[in-house]
């Protein structure tokens, strides 16, 4: 399959580059962190959105259940947030597979702003259209790490231990089944997939318990990620779960070198993990959306098989 950098690459691309100096920051999140692709003909969501502790929570569960127990798993999702459909649907599935889904609402109300609405037809090559451009993928760039501004780990972090108590208590009959709680995480949510499963290490200063300054247990038992963001290499520094990875080739939101770090720490640690690298496909394939590539369709089914086995084997 073609590198999708070299299929789409202009001719004029390089006179582009001549015009305007590079730079080369690592991103944090993307447009397809923060965009749904087009939903599967006849699907529908079939959850329901609920309060615990305050927080909004997409809810789905096994058509058996409670007749038949059933594990807890968390899904945390990219940008797209809790009322995406194609998110829901993510849930369904795994709630099809015989676990509770509790999908919170990571962002608080605020979904990453969608990046398509500031598309632009392409009008020809001219210096001007060229320009123009630039300018609508800068202004893209703006609006996404703007609201990546809004959602730190210190704003996502508290939610997630909201919800993570609020089921323990709602769904005690599902967590107890499953002996913990199951994880996995898209995009933006996948990174939180490895601070749920990292052991917090107690502070060297005084402790203030108020603040939540403690020394805390990994808060999931197992977790599966695919296409993460915002990963940095301290992220797997103290991670103490089992966890599956699903990466992207030449995936500039989690870079070669980042994810070869995170192996070597897990292998160091002597931590269970897989790690599948699929090529030719874009950043958030694995979340469900309509694909024309059937190679990328294919991936997708596989991405999901290989994160639905490794929780149902944990």
């Amino acid at each position: 399959m073609a590198d999708p950098n070299i299929a789409t690459k202009a001719p004029e691309s390089d006179v582009q580059e001549e015009l305007t100096p590079q730079t080369s920051p690592s991103p944090v999140a993307g447009e397809h962190c923060v965009t749904d692709r087009p939903l599967p003909s006849g699907r529908a969501a079939t959850g329901e959105i609920i309060d615990i502790n305050g927080v909004k929570v997409y809810i789905s569960k096994p058509s058996d259940y409670p007749h038949a127990p059933a594990r807890l798993l968390l899904l945390l999702t990219g940008g797209t947030g809790l009322k995406s459909v194609n998110n829901q649907i993510q849930a369904d599935k795994y709630a099809s597979e015989g676990f509770l889904v509790a999908m919170p609402d990571l962002f608080d109300g605020d979904a990453a702003p969608n990046a398509s609405i500031l598309e632009e037809e392409d009008t020809g090559s001219s210096l001007l259209d060229m320009v123009r451009m630039r300018a609508v993928e800068a202004t893209k760039s703006f609006m996404i790490d703007m609201w990546m501004a809004r959602h730190t780990e210190e704003k996502i972090l508290p939610i997630l231990h909201k919800v993570v108590d609020g089921c323990k208590e709602k769904f005690a009959d599902a967590v107890q089944h499953g002996d913990g709680i199951y994880a996995v995480g898209y995009c933006i949510g996948g990174r939180y997939i490895l601070l749920l499963g990292s052991e917090t290490p107690a502070p060297t200063g005084p402790v203030d318990e108020e603040a939540g300054a403690v020394r805390r247990a990994p808060l999931i038992k197992v977790g599966a990620l695919a296409h993460a963001a915002s990963v940095n290499p301290d992220d797997f520094k103290n991670l103490k779960v089992p966890v599956s990875l699903v990466c992207v080739e030449n995936d500039p939101l989690f870079p070669d070198d980042v994810r070869t770090l995170g192996e070597d720490a897990m292998a160091s640690a002597n931590l269970e993990h897989e790690v599948k690298v699929y090529p030719g496909v874009p950043h958030g394939f694995a979340v469900v959306g309509q694909y024309d590539d059937e190679g990328i369709k294919e991936a997708q089914e596989t991405a999901y098989d290989q994160m639905l086995r490794w929780v149902k084997e944990h």
